[in-house]
């Protein structure tokens, strides 16, 4: 850990990780249900490609935090940013049904491993007093990712298929891999005491980690419910495909904008971070219950509410996990709580979808918001803050 930021072009290649994890699972998610009939022509297969990435992402997220302790964060991220050119790569020379499948796997086994440590790594960077910005800076650019991948992913495939897109991936997670290897210090693993699996369960257990990861995973639950369902909702409204778009690109520009500024508002301490996430909470939830209500109106204020709630709630949550967790621990917590956001990425839609199959869209969303709104209710009651000071530190 440093006593001062992290100089920029330290910082670049950390978000350019961010961007291209996010822009790599949007991209190609987006675009796979125009994709050739005999490779993703049915739901099912649909289903199966989409699921292959978050999968592999919540099984292997916490091995490799766990490595990246052991090891050192730097090579863990050069090495899944490498295996995510070459999964890549293979889709763009071996052009079939069943190469997609293993390319679409390894690209979510490579991410496992390169987004955790680049969270790891910003973390390690910059002083507890600054990692508000630098979280924010690096959720900005993840949310970018997440807003320009079905965009330019669609324009991509539209030019030159499937295989351009992979191809452009391939190239991006190799250049960022150069970038990386170039810009980012060694920064050593450190010494630490053994620790059992009890010894774990009881950290993972602990408010302070559980409080910041469940508001994470409820705010990727209501991000992802809003860019899958409120497009949903405006087409039963009657709305067209612009208006259905324009307000998932609310969301995920309200989300993009508010992040670095809520990181800096913590950082100066207009802003504590257990407020900040019961803020989020609170703003997130009410965007929820604006997305119940019929008609366009209702859809942009609920995408402005979700994108701005969930915007003060992520980089919030990333500071609050390592300002209270040993550095020689950061890559397991970084993998933990990237298992939380996976879970509450597949939770959240699952929920809606289950509840508006048996009722309608507007019982699902009212049941996140009610959920969420819990969330928050718990953060204001929770009497010890998620932040408790600086984090304990054995690197000098």
């Amino acid at each position: 850990m440093t006593a001062r930021s992290a100089p920029v072009r330290q910082m670049w290649p950390l978000y350019a990780a961010g961007f291209t994890t996010a822009f790599g699972a949007h991209g190609i998610a987006a675009n796979l249900g125009g994709y050739a009939d005999d490779a993703a022509g049915s739901l099912l297969v649909l289903g199966g490609l989409l699921a292959l990435y978050d999968g592999a992402e919540v099984v292997l997220k916490p091995l490799f935090g766990t490595l990246a302790d052991r090891v050192g964060a730097r090579p863990v991220l050069l090495g899944g940013l490498a295996a995510f050119a070459a999964a890549s790569g293979l889709y763009v020379v071996a052009d079939s049904p069943g190469w997609l499948w293993a390319a679409r796997l390894g690209q979510g086994a490579a991410a496992s491993a390169f987004s955790p440590s680049a969270s790891a790594l910003v973390a390690r960077l910059n002083p507890a007093a600054k990692q508000g910005r630098a979280f924010g800076g690096y959720g900005f650019y993840k949310s970018i990712g997440y807003t320009l991948g079905p965009l330019l992913g669609g324009v991509l495939v539209w030019a030159g298929g499937l295989r351009l897109l992979f191809a452009v991936l391939a190239v991006l997670g190799a250049a960022v891999a150069v970038w990386s290897l170039l810009a980012v210090p060694v920064v050593p693993p450190l010494p630490k005491a053994r620790q059992t699996v009890l010894d774990l369960a009881r950290r993972l257990a602990d408010p302070v980690f559980l409080a910041p990861t469940a508001a994470l995973a409820a705010a990727t639950a209501a991000l992802s419910v809003g860019v899958g369902f409120l497009p949903v909702s405006g087409r039963a409204a009657g709305l067209g495909a612009v208006a259905t778009g324009a307000a998932v690109s609310v969301l995920a520009g309200c989300a993009a904008v508010v992040q670095p500024l809520a990181g800096r508002a913590v950082d100066d301490g207009r802003l504590t971070t257990r407020s900040g996430l019961t803020a989020g909470l609170v703003v997130t939830a009410a965007g929820l219950v604006c997305a119940m209500l019929p008609g366009l109106t209702g859809i942009l204020v609920g995408a402005a509410l979700i994108g701005a709630g969930t915007g003060l709630i992520t980089p919030l949550g990333f500071a609050a996990l390592a300002a209270n967790t040993p550095a020689e621990r950061l890559g397991q917590t970084m993998g933990a709580a990237e298992l939380g956001r996976e879970l509450g990425d597949a939770g959240g839609p699952l929920l809606v979808a289950a509840i508006a199959s048996l009722t309608t869209l507007t019982y699902g969303f009212g049941a996140l918001a009610a959920l969420t709104g819990m969330g928050a209710v718990t953060a204001y009651l929770h009497r010890r803050p998620v932040s408790a000071g600086p984090r304990p530190e054995t690197e000098k």
